[in-house]
């Protein structure tokens, strides 16, 4: 085994064991002995039972409320963290917004609080607690994560204050208030957004840029620091979100401490670039003093994994908040020899290290203690490139970012395990870069603390964008800003800050970003500094994207492009899921479109149109199978067109580009990677192919094959190999190269394929990737047609039209063994496919069932909807999560679309 295909090797090792280590993340909020999270019994299976009531219907203000006498019988059961509107339909007041079209507005199901007014969506919220008795002779404290917009907050017959904005959090001393003895009511009054703004299809008439409808409404719901998007947009429901996400949507936590605390732990590591043999680290903590006596006492720290220390005496007045600050200059001890440096996505791996810090009183007694995982690492970004688009660098390497844009859960139906699931995907794809859209939200600790884990670098937006006016608070935007960059400045994934979508920034918000942390890059908005604007979003010909012609406003396979996407239709379970039977088949577009934002991403003209040139279906089942091949070739060939025009290696320089987007924040027929249920659809997988670190591909305008790169290795004496098999799996062409691949680079049009002139009209390419000693490190598979592609906007050529003959392939027969194993607390099912005919087995899914005969999901496929030459073999591993299943025996199924459906029982462990 030469040198290359050793360090190969172990690449792939660590790709796999850093998936492999993904479960090893804990949940961000769990209780521990000095703290308590208040989660509710409805919706999280927790310890509290939260109750809502309309503020018109109540009497009495907060006063009353909030004590032990006070009787809520007639209240609703609440979800916390949760909205108004999710505890409401969880109580059946309001039929499932996410159903069909029930959300839209003409049928008058769910009230809009443009036209009901805030007062309708005012709500108390209630609960009853006890504080631990570990907390007696404590500091004790109340802290909202998170509350949109505004509340008034009580507790045992006293106000403790009132919150606005939604990304703001707050701690309250309840020290003299809050009863060891007895129980402790908390009321708060939530209020909506200022300004609720009219939801989108009611202004339907004003014009965005080319290519786009003009989103957010009328544009108000921008006044307030709030989730945008809640008012609609033509990637979410269409009508918004009747209450805009009112509610106590972050977790309430109860937690104790002493006279002295810890908060905003920050590490800042510098290094000698190129040199990386050293890093110089700058640890800074917020020393607070929660009491009107002057305290004295020691902040220590300690890096755990390499057994650095350091400590400082502290002298604090009444009341005073110190920034202590460990500088390498005054301890050497912080200039850290031969670190173990984060690196994102294929680059190396994700190391942190874990810093502990206390603080220790006169009395020698602990009064607080803090910790926070870090990563030594520099991500700087510049202009100089040949179009002056900006360039990434991860510690002074250059990244070619192939990344996405995340949009949050439109109701806000988050949980860890949904986190969790969607980062597993999001990692899966081989994605390196995840944007956070500035009409969302600020995403919570725990999705960072999984990006950092995964080697997933972070690009944060702050809830301003291009269609909706500006906050009229600013103080309000700045408290909920500077709250937000002091929470996720330590994190290593943490790596650009961006002001706006599409706007730009309210006037001192990047000299306050850069107060606070200046590590990481900022620009203003997300189309400026070297970032062109985006396009296209919709489904198009994938010949276009070959040909970069797929936006309507010219090139934009070049430089930086923050928005480039497409859509795939979910997979048949979860359409059954999202619409009456009626609606699903035949199509009822009126519902079809809904759940495509009003149409807007083709999927009932443009999208059908190329389903159907695999000929028409008998039903949804058909339907949907054959419009997962339409979203796996144009997932891929989005990525493999980026790959092709890496850094100086294509036709024109790119820097990167951001998927519009990846996941789902609702039911939608059009989907991304996987639909909102969690289920992936084929997208999933062939994006996981096209950004394999070492990839193959084809290109259907130039007929040429290239190999891609992404490891900063380079590698010697590999070969590239192209078959092409007709529709009766006949080898009827045969090329292959040795090539050296650059580091991080690419080798294009290595082999040019020429089709023989009687080759049946659908055929299929299997490229393979061999190292030095001929064992094949990658692949990648291809449908294609002989039909003539006739320009831009039509739906012809070899990647889209002309595959009706698909319907005619020889019947073949499959193999399937399956058994399942535990490790490191995992329970996989490892699943061997063979393909024992005579015939290519093409397009074969996998899924997993339950005893009822339902999908299980969120469930771990290490490949999906693959294809099997005669004689090939396939294993494909399983990871099942623990809460996924209720019963100890699950069904493995096939199905495919020259195979007989098969299915295997399967005994978990």
């Amino acid at each position: 085994m030469n040198r290359y295909h050793s360090v190969l090797l172990f690449l792939f090792l660590l790709v796999r064991a850093s998936l492999n280590a993904q479960t090893s993340a804990s949940l961000s909020n769990a209780s521990s002995e000095n703290s308590i999270f208040l989660r509710s019994q409805k919706g999280f299976n927790g310890k509290f039972e939260w109750k809502i009531r309309k503020a018109g219907d109540v009497k009495g203000g907060g006063a009353v409320l909030s004590k032990a006498d006070y009787r809520s019988n007639d209240w609703y059961p609440a979800i916390v963290p949760g909205t108004v509107l999710n505890t409401l339909v969880s109580n059946k007041v309001y039929p499932e917004p996410y159903y069909g079209d029930n959300n839209r507005k003409e049928r008058n199901l769910i009230p809009d609080i443009s036209q009901a007014g805030r007062d309708f969506y005012n709500y108390w919220f209630r609960t009853e607690f006890s504080v631990p008795a570990a907390f007696a002779g404590k500091r004790i404290w109340l802290k909202f994560h998170g509350i949109n917009y505004r509340s008034e907050i009580w507790l045992n017959g006293k106000k403790l204050g009132n919150m606005a904005g939604m990304f703001n959090s707050q701690s309250f001393d309840i020290t003299a208030i809050a009863s060891l003895k007895s129980k402790n009511v908390l009321a708060v009054n939530v209020l909506p957004v200022d300004v609720p703004g009219t939801s989108n299809r009611a202004n339907n008439n004003r014009q965005g840029a080319v290519g786009e409808n003009k989103n957010g409404g009328d544009g108000e719901i921008g006044k307030n620091v709030t989730m945008l998007m809640s008012v609609g947009w033509d990637f979410t429901s269409p009508d918004g979100i009747r209450d805009r996400n009112t509610g106590i949507w972050k977790d309430v936590e109860v937690y104790a401490t002493g006279d002295v605390l810890l908060e905003n732990a920050f590490v800042q590591s510098k290094l000698p670039l190129p040199d990386t043999t050293s890093s110089r680290e700058i640890v800074s903590v917020e020393v607070v003093n929660a009491t009107s006596k002057a305290q004295k006492g020691t902040v220590s720290g300690l890096i755990s994994e390499n057994g650095v220390s350091f400590q400082q005496a502290v002298h604090l007045a009444p009341h005073e908040r110190k920034t202590v600050i460990f500088r390498p200059e005054q301890y050497k001890q912080l200039v850290i020899k031969n670190p173990k440096l984060w690196w994102p996505v294929n680059k190396g791996k994700p190391n942190l290290y874990t810093l502990n810090l206390k603080f220790v009183n006169a009395a020698n007694q602990v009064s607080h203690t803090a910790k926070t995982r870090f990563g030594i690492r520099e991500i700087s970004s510049d202009q100089n490139t040949p179009d002056k688009s900006r360039r990434f660098y991860v510690n002074g390497h250059p990244v070619f970012i192939r990344g996405t844009n995340w949009v949050p859960e439109a109701m806000l139906r988050n949980t860890e395990k949904r986190t969790y699931t969607e980062l597993r995907y999001t990692r899966q794809a081989g994605i390196n870069l995840i944007r956070l859209w500035g009409g969302g939200i600020a995403e919570s600790d725990y999705f960072y603390q999984l990006c950092d884990e995964l080697g997933l670098m972070v690009w944060s937006e702050f809830w301003i964008t291009g269609d909706t006016r500006f906050p009229v608070d600013t103080a309000l935007y700045f408290k909920n800003l500077e709250n937000t960059i002091k929470r996720i400045r330590s994190h290593a994934s943490s790596a650009y800050y961006v002001s706006a979508n599409e706007s730009t920034e309210l006037k001192g918000a990047g000299e306050l970003i850069h107060r606070l942390d200046s590590t990481i890059g900022y620009q203003v908005q997300s189309e400026c500094c070297g970032i062109h604007d985006g396009s296209p979003y919709k489904y198009e010909n994938p010949m276009q994207y070959f040909e970069n012609t797929a936006s309507p406003r010219g090139s934009r396979v070049d430089g930086f492009n923050p928005e480039y996407g497409a859509p795939c239709l979910p997979t048949l379970e979860s359409l059954q899921e999202m619409m009456p039977a009626k609606d699903l088949w035949p199509a009822n577009d009126t519902v079809w479109n809904y759940l495509d934002g009003g149409g807007f991403h083709q999927i009932t003209t443009k999208y059908r149109q190329a389903v159907e040139e695999f000929g028409k279906s008998s039903s949804i089942a058909e339907y949907a199978r054959k419009a997962q091949l339409v979203g796996a070739l144009n997932f891929r060939a989005i990525w493999e067109v980026w790959n092709y025009n890496k850094f100086n290696y294509g036709d024109r320089f790119a820097s990167g580009f951001l998927f519009w987007y990846h996941n789902s924040p609702l039911p939608q027929t059009g989907s991304r990677l996987y639909d909102w249920s969690l289920e992936p659809t084929a997208a999933l997988y062939y994006s996981q192919n096209g950004l394999a670190p070492l990839h193959p591909q084809f290109d259907y305008l130039k007929n040429t094959v290239s190999v891609y790169n992404d490891y900063r290795l380079a590698f010697s004496k590999y070969s590239v190999e192209a078959t092409v098999y007709d529709l009766n799996s006949k080898a009827v062409f045969n090329q292959s190269k040795v090539i050296d691949i650059p580091s991080d680079g690419v080798v294009n049009d290595a082999l040019k394929i020429d089709f023989p002139d009687n080759i049946s009209q659908v055929h299929f390419i299997k490229l393979q990737l061999k190292d030095a000693a001929g064992k094949v490190v990658s692949d990648a598979f291809y449908w294609r047609s002989k039909d003539q592609y006739k320009g831009a906007w039509t739906i012809t050529g070899p990647a889209v039209s002309g595959f009706s003959d698909i319907n005619k392939l020889p019947a073949t027969e499959l193999k399937i063994k399956a058994g399942a194993r535990k490790a490191a607390g995992k329970s996989l099912i490892d699943v061997t496919i063979s393909n024992s005919g005579n015939a290519l087995a093409f397009f074969t899914r996998l899924k997993l069932k339950d005893a009822k005969g339902a999908i299980v999901k969120p469930a771990f496929y290490s490949d999906n909807f693959f294809s099997l030459l005669p004689g090939e073999s396939k294993t494909v591993t399983i990871e099942i999560p623990a809460d996924s299943f209720a019963s100890k025996q699950v069904d493995v199924v096939t199905e495919g679309f020259n195979t007989t459906g098969m299915t295997i029982r399967v005994t978990l462990n």
